[in-house]
């Protein structure tokens, strides 16, 4: 049936591709995350009438935020090329898109970070800290379990961006289902290897939306 539909697609290299941007997926979101959220606490921290109140550290660090937030990924990609080829040895590859992949959705989950912060209860916080709460209780005993439900769910926006990003990826030579689709799809003009590519994205993408609204909504106390 499947072969009748699309005759043209190798599902060997179909389901290599859906493998490698899975893999791509999620090495960059779990490192998005650590990176992100080690970010937003800082900034939010540094912020007016917070513990590490510091407007040059603030200003430092919500800067280089917003400039890595502004450029477009395909072109941070390309501006990656050396620092990538440094680090790797390549840019050509499922690893060679990391680093492009983590610098570019870390700013953006950075941000979602601070929103969630800035959201939970200041007497919560300043309860903590009259109590005498060093900041290292205050961050993982008030600040991250009562922001888990913003965090969880800016992660899962910031999974199914980052899944749009490894289709860019492809585009020079990353691999995954963005690779095979322009590759063998459209530079083909094989328009069922990149209808399927597209099909097996948008499930990948309903199915991290699915897991990711679960388990937000499992940890809200609300």
């Amino acid at each position: 049936m499947l072969n009748q539909l699309f005759p043209n697609v190798d599902w060997q290299d179909m389901w290599q591709a859906t493998y490698d941007t899975l893999y791509m997926t999620a090495i960059s979101t779990v490192a998005t995350f650590v990176l992100g959220l080690l970010i937003g606490i800082i900034l939010f921290l540094t912020s007016p009438h917070q513990i590490w109140a510091n407007k040059i550290a603030n200003f430092i660090t919500s800067s280089v935020v917003n400039i890595f937030r502004s450029i477009p990924f395909i072109v941070l990609i390309i501006l990656l090329i050396p620092f990538t080829k440094f680090l790797l040895g390549t840019i050509r590859g499922v690893d060679a898109a990391l680093p492009a992949l983590i610098i570019g959705a870390a700013p953006f989950y950075a941000r979602m970070v601070l929103i969630a912060l800035r959201e939970i209860d200041k007497g919560v916080i300043e309860a903590a800290r009259s109590m005498g709460a060093k900041t290292s209780t205050i961050i993982w005993k008030v600040l991250i379990p009562e922001s888990m439900p913003a965090l969880l769910s800016g992660i899962t926006v910031t999974a199914v961006t980052l899944v749009g990003y490894t289709a860019m990826a492809g585009i020079i030579g990353a691999g995954g289902l963005g690779n095979l689709a322009f590759i063998d799809g459209f530079q083909r003009s094989r328009e069922d290897v990149t209808l399927m590519a597209t099909i097996i994205i948008l499930i990948i993408v309903f199915i991290i939306q699915f897991i990711g609204d679960f388990i937000t909504a499992r940890t809200d106390k609300r």
